[in-house]
């Protein structure tokens, strides 16, 4: 079943049981054992998909959060400094963030609300990089092929078999980096692949780009130069390198969480944030969770007692004054 991103049916479940959730007529079950973390929200209003769509909630549930606690923090009339209210495109690939006005903005440190768990705090992300590469071939009839024929396919098919095949998403957690091929697309006489490539290890990702150029000068070598070529472009750093030295940022993060009565987990993120661009052009950006959780699929679910959580927990973090 093809999944899509338009039309989206959420489901309303009042006081779920914590169990299995059937979405919909699709077939596809919302599973404590795919999702452990669902037991937490035992007796919540959970708001699902109908296992056809995306949710949404990557991140409109972010979006909502904040504009909640912006209307509390109005119509109760809490104290609070200035703040600055901004939303951006192109997270995963840091485009937005790129150009966003800091100047106008005019913050000293800021906070993406982007995450899972309302109880986590991202002070750490990926190095990434998007890799993309163009096989070049020689078509001729199959039946004259002999020591003539060079396949752009086979050899795109090569130059993946030449990564480490432990080191990919499916593979790998934690801090543990990898090679992810998103796209493919070929004939013989030309095929292109793209990867995106994350470490949070600045010198194991400077390591992985080594790996993919040495893969593609071997190719030359035994092909001919100009049989692969490779285009290598930046995306984010790792903002721990930033925030390491901004610990009062992250202590009134951690003073937040604890007022909404939840212990600071400190995660770090293995994808994209605007924190990561931002932090590196000047503004210290940690990240925070929304409550949801399966994003970008159809088993994207969250609760809004979690995400009533989080509006808390923005609020607490405005009035620390």
């Amino acid at each position: 079943m093809r999944i899509s991103r338009g039309n989206v049916q959420p489901q309303l479940v009042p006081d779920y049981d914590g169990g299995e959730l059937p979405l919909g007529e699709s077939g596809r079950v919302l599973s404590p054992e795919m999702f452990p973390r669902l037991k937490t929200m035992r007796g919540h209003t959970l708001i699902t998909t109908d296992g056809t769509t995306v949710l949404g909630a990557d991140d409109k549930a972010g979006i909502a959060e904040i504009l909640t606690a912006c209307e509390r923090l109005q119509r109760e009339k809490l104290p609070h400094g200035r703040i600055a209210v901004c939303f951006t495109p192109d997270e995963e690939i840091g485009h937005g963030a790129e150009l966003l006005d800091l100047k106008r903005l005019g913050a000293d440190f800021a906070f993406t609300v982007d995450g899972g768990d309302p109880a986590e705090l991202n002070d750490e992300t990926f190095n990434a990089a998007a890799a993309d590469l163009s096989f070049h071939g020689i078509n001729v009839h199959p039946g004259d092929a002999k020591n003539k024929m060079r396949n752009a396919m086979l050899v795109a098919m090569e130059f993946n078999a030449l990564l480490p095949g432990a080191e990919r998403p499916e593979t790998t957690e934690d801090r543990e980096g990898f090679f992810h091929l998103v796209s493919m697309k070929g004939d013989v006489e030309k095929a292109e692949l793209s990867y995106i490539i994350r470490d949070h290890d600045a010198a194991r990702f400077e390591a992985r780009k080594a790996i993919l150029r040495q893969a593609v000068r071997f190719l030359n070598e035994k092909y001919g130069e100009g049989s692969a070529e490779l285009s290598l472009r930046e995306q984010y750093r790792n903002m721990a390198e930033v925030l390491r030295a901004q610990p009062r940022i992250i202590e009134r993060a951690e003073r937040a969480l604890r007022k909404a009565g939840l212990e600071p987990k400190h995660v770090p993120v293995r994808g994209g944030t605007d924190g990561s661009q931002l932090s590196f052009r000047g503004l210290p950006c940690p990240n925070l969770g929304t409550g949801g959780e399966g994003f970008h699929g159809p088993y994207e679910h969250i609760s809004a007692e979690n995400m009533d959580k989080v509006t808390e927990i923005l609020v607490n973090l405005v009035t620390d004054c």
